[in-house]
């Protein structure tokens, strides 16, 4: 069997702890004997250990090196098992002399290297623990490596190499100080709390990695936040819930020329008349004349009730009472109607219609479309517009001749028969007809109003009202004559006879008297030309009977003026 050679070292000799090749031969067929492998506590630890011979052993077997003891101590593995080395190691030769065995007991003991601090007597933690007033640094402590000379198996770490020792497995204490060994291996405690160098560089890119993400949410919920306070500023002025200011009201009470003010004094006199009889129904307005219930309308409002129809009335507050016909007359188109057992009625004041002038603000109040209590406002736009309105029977009888105010407050169906009222609050017109495509025509024969309304001056009206109160009629003023009214020249042209073939000129009337007669041609009124027959009885009655009127008088090209007294006509 070939000689097993000690690693690194010449034949026949063995180095030393210093390093120095030296030592002991072997007797042929002896061996040398080792020291005792324990030392007693007395004994000087710091001289280094003689040279142990070395024996000759198998290379299948391990070699076992003696570990040193502590007084004290149970003796523990200096190496791991994968490190352990031949029981026995080959002893140098001498001048040829077969290899002698030396038995691994007889080995000298390596000696283990002591602590670099003394026994501490008042038994304070290790450096490296925490002590009484703050943690003390790491200790430095020796590391074992392998005796120089020993042998060691292929792939074994380098000479001077620290071999780390496995630490005694049991209950951990007192945290991480509490696991802490000092004379553990270097890495233990580092791989205890989660690895080496390369486990921490993982770490701290874990770690960048984490900020970095947290950086990108951040800028997320940011950027959201921003858009949301944006769109609310654009959209809203600002966050959170939009409170809108409010001024407080206007203190006392309107002035009593503004539109509120006249408003506030009329709608209590104003009422909504709802009309039905054999004819159909009607919707009009209406205002109180008196406390004795008599209320003024138009004629087209209440035609239906003369049949026997009923009459409906809805005052300001919303009160109802029946009502019955007092009297009305188409020519005027107005009518009185009266209730009964009604009290605390606010009847409205008459102004005077001939002191009105255009550009005078006025209010028109009425049921438009039976909408109650509706006020509109606007100017007097003209005055003395001769309007006619009706004819739906074909005999005339039923034509209105009106002398009427032009308005442009907006006057609808509904409105005919209310009041149009001054900055005073004094009715000067009863709204009856607008202007439609075919030219002025009664409320309710309209789709709306555009911008042209007509209402009978308050001064025909009152008349008219009072005879119909007192008499049950109205009375019209006459010239008498009958006017040709299929004359197309310039103004009203005296016709060739009466209806039922009469004559054209009664005998004895006003005309009579001035000898005005068949043929004749009245061209002037007081001055003011007329165009037409319309406009001609238009002038006239918008006087009263007895009113003296002069007259421009056309006969065979010639022009004469005449003064005539207005006679009367009883429309029964």
């Amino acid at each position: 069997m070939d000689k097993a050679k000690p690693t690194g070292t010449p034949d026949g000799t063995v180095p030393d702890a210093t390093g120095d090749s030296h030592g002991t031969a072997a007797e042929p067929g002896g061996s040398a004997t080792a020291p005792d492998a324990s030392t007693s506590p007395g004994t000087d630890t710091t001289t280094p250990p003689r040279p142990v011979g070395l024996t000759k052993a198998d290379p299948a077997e391990p070699v076992e090196v003696a570990a040193p003891t502590v007084p004290g101590q149970a003796e523990e593995a200096a190496v791991p098992p994968a490190t352990e080395l031949p029981a026995t190691v080959p002893a140098p030769r001498a001048g040829g002399a077969p290899d002698a065995v030396v038995p691994a007991q007889q080995q000298a003991p390596a000696e283990r290297p002591r602590p670099l601090h003394a026994p501490d007597p008042y038994s304070t933690p290790p450096y490296g623990e925490p002590g009484p007033w703050a943690p003390a640094p790491p200790v430095q402590r020796p590391v074992p490596t392998p005796a120089h000379g020993t042998y060691l198996p292929p792939g074994t770490p380098a000479h001077g190499t620290p071999v780390p020792l496995v630490p005694e497995a049991g209950p951990a204490q007192g945290g991480e100080w509490g696991r802490y060994d000092p004379w553990a291996a270097p890495g233990a405690l580092v791989a205890e709390s989660g690895g080496g160098p390369g486990e921490r560089r993982r770490e701290r890119r874990a770690g960048r990695g984490r900020l970095v993400g947290a950086a990108l949410v951040l800028a997320l919920v940011a950027g959201a936040v921003g858009g949301y306070v944006g769109m609310r500023l654009e959209r809203h002025g600002g966050l959170g819930t939009v409170e809108l200011e409010q001024t407080s009201g206007q203190a006392g009470e309107r002035a009593p020329d503004s539109v509120a003010g006249i408003a506030a004094r009329t709608l209590p006199g104003v009422v909504t008349l709802h009309v039905s009889g054999g004819d159909g129904g009607a919707l009009g307005t209406g205002f109180v004349l008196d406390g004795r219930g008599h209320i003024l309308t138009n004629q087209h409002v209440v035609e239906s009730a003369s049949d026997g129809g009923s009459i409906r009335v809805t005052f300001n507050g919303g009160e109802t009472a029946r009502a019955r016909l007092v009297g009305g007359d188409p020519g005027y188109d107005l009518a009185v109607v009266k209730v009964s057992g009604v009290s605390g009625l606010t009847p409205l004041p008459l102004g005077d219609s001939d002191d009105v002038r255009v550009g005078d603000p006025v209010v028109a109040i009425g049921a438009p479309f039976d909408l109650a209590n509706t006020v509109t406002s606007g100017i007097i736009s003209a005055k003395e517009r001769p309007i006619t309105a009706g004819g739906e029977k074909g005999d005339g009888t039923d034509i209105s001749y009106v002398d009427a105010l032009q308005t442009d407050a907006p006057i609808n169906p509904g409105n005919s028969g209310g009041p149009l009222v001054d900055e005073r609050a004094r009715v000067i017109g009863i709204n009856s007809a607008i202007h439609a495509a075919g030219g002025p025509a009664r409320q309710d024969d309209s789709a709306g109003s555009v911008g042209l309304g007509f209402a009978i001056p308050v001064n025909q009206a009152k008349r008219v009202a009072e005879e119909l109160i007192n008499h049950g009629r109205a009375t019209h003023p006459v010239i008498g004559v009958t006017l040709d009214m299929g004359y197309e020249g310039e103004g009203a042209k005296v016709g060739g006879e009466a209806a039922g073939g009469g004559p054209a000129v009664t005998p004895g009337g006003p005309a009579d008297r001035t000898d005005i007669a068949a043929g004749d041609v009245i061209t002037e009124v007081d001055g003011v030309p007329v165009a037409s027959g319309e406009e001609l009885i238009i002038k006239i009655r918008s006087h009263r009977p007895g009113d003296r009127l002069a007259l421009t008088v056309e006969r065979d090209g010639k022009s004469r003026r005449v003064t005539l007294e207005l006679g009367s006509s009883d429309p029964s």
